[in-house]
């Protein structure tokens, strides 16, 4: 009775340990990383809709532009930073399943032969297979495991939103691409406009009711706007080119673009500030970075722990040289090993000091990726609602500066102004216009910035976000 209620509790205390300790739960995470941090109930800054639903997927079909959407796919397809992302994946999937195979025998061939020499001269030859085991008595092979797992798990987040900002990066370099071609076209305008009114000034000058005052002030304005149009040019090229290297091409400037900006989405439905840190796979992966950094540390403290390990061989030996004392073959061996660390110099409790170093890391960076979160949506919501209020001022604008150039121009004419009054019309409405194509432009780009920050996803159907918890093994070692 006495040796079977030893047995018991012998069992308990090996269940006992092979229980591994769970990482930090999100609260105890948040409270941690962000402790001066308050989540408030809505979000502060203006615009966006107040719906509660959070993620807007297809946020890429929203502008209507196919161009746009296969630039996006081919980009992702060939963009070098996704290709190395991709073969980090593969680098953590492969550290994952070396991490949990330890935790299954380990099984060894041995042969040798050669004759009476045998390659050493002990003309020993002969056939074994040996076997060892690990008993995982403690976890630390476990939590090894779950350590490479999570660390395969963040990898993949990380992934997805490169992915995600890649798409969003592309976006926005058609637009900016888009608004370096209508600048350039504006001020090929107003190269038209100037060359124009230099014309006029010549005519006025010949038939003697101007002067060369006027022309050369005319030339002059001319002459500064093909300077403008060369710099746009030179812009647009440039934009040409981000948009090419985005997509893995060579950048030859050689890209097409749309002719004019698409009209501004509908809306986006914003959701509450306390669902943002679980939506963004950043946010989620740097969460799954503090667990495996967690399992780091208890690896280490388990490290400190004596190993047990069991063996077994079946091994054929014969010799030329010599008679063996045993002439049974094959022999048979089972045995079990005991190490135990008695003096290492204070390593191993310095490894458990690096690791508790690293998950402090871990937790900080989570607070940092998770305030720079929160402040990308303030900012983005932010500088929507200012650049509607600002389109809806420039465009009015433009509108009277057209007005007003329109009217200093007939009085030019007719001889109740002077050529300055119109040249200085003609660069208030060129101002207005590129002011308000470039805050159409930005408008669009802010809308992508919000869609990013929000964990929204530009794909219509997309697959799903990876595994949130190492309880996916992607090498099959649980």
């Amino acid at each position: 009775m006495r040796a079977k209620t030893l047995a018991v509790s012998f069992a308990a205390v090996l269940v006992a340990g092979c229980a591994l300790k769970a990482p930090p739960g999100k609260d105890e995470l948040r409270g941690e990383a962000l402790p001066n941090l308050k989540t408030p109930e809505r979000w502060t800054a203006g615009g966006g809709s107040s719906s509660a639903v959070a993620v807007v997927n297809g946020w890429l079909a929203t502008f209507n532009d196919r161009e746009l959407e296969a630039l996006v796919k081919e980009a992702l397809e060939f963009n070098p930073d996704l290709r190395v992302a991709a073969a980090r994946i593969e680098q953590a999937a492969g550290y994952a399943k070396a991490a949990g195979a330890k935790l299954y025998p380990q099984v060894n061939l041995l042969a040798r032969g050669g004759g009476k020499a045998s390659g050493d001269g002990s003309g020993l030859q002969g056939v074994g297979i040996v076997a060892g085991w690990e008993v995982d008595l403690w976890g630390r092979i476990r939590s090894g495991r779950e350590a490479a797992t999570l660390q395969y798990v963040s990898v993949q987040l990380d992934t997805e939103y490169a992915r995600q900002s890649i798409a969003a990066l592309v976006a926005k370099s058609w637009f900016l691409a888009t608004e370096a071609r209508l600048q350039k076209a504006n001020a090929e305008s107003m190269v038209a406009a100037a060359d124009q009114l230099t014309g006029f000034a010549r005519d006025r000058e010949r038939i003697g009711k101007g002067d060369s005052y006027d022309v050369a002030l005319a030339q002059a304005s001319l002459e500064t706007y093909r300077d403008a149009v060369q710099q746009l040019d030179l812009a647009y090229q440039q934009a040409l080119r981000a948009l090419e290297a985005l997509a893995g091409r060579y950048p030859a400037a050689a890209a097409g673009v749309a002719a004019q900006l698409p009209a501004k989405p509908d809306p986006v439905p914003v959701g509450m500030p306390s669902e943002l840190l679980e939506r963004r796979p950043d946010v989620v992966a740097a969460e799954r970075r503090v667990a495996a950094a967690f399992y780091r540390v208890e690896e280490a403290k388990m490290a400190r722990l004596p190993v047990i390990s069991l063996t077994a061989s079946v091994t054929s030996i014969s010799s030329d040289l010599f008679v063996l004392t045993s002439h049974a073959n094959p022999i048979w061996s089972f045995g079990a090993a005991l190490f135990a660390p008695l003096f290492t110099g204070g390593a191993l409790e310095a490894q458990v000091e690096i690791r508790t170093a690293e998950q402090k890391q871990a937790v900080a960076e989570f607070g940092r990726i998770g305030v720079r979160a929160f402040g990308e949506v303030e900012n983005a919501l932010s500088s929507e609602f200012t650049l509607d209020e600002r389109a809806a001022i420039l465009a009015r604008a433009v509108a009277e500066n057209e007005r007003a150039l329109e009217f200093a121009n007939t009085r030019y004419r007719v001889g109740a102004g002077d050529l300055r009054a119109v040249q200085e019309r003609q660069l208030a409405l060129f101002s207005a216009r590129t002011a308000l194509t470039h805050v159409r432009a930005e408008q669009l780009v802010q809308r992508i910035n919000l869609y990013l920050a929000l964990g929204g996803n530009f794909e219509r159907n997309p697959s799903g976000p990876p595994p949130a918890s190492a309880s996916s093994d992607p090498a099959g070692t649980k």
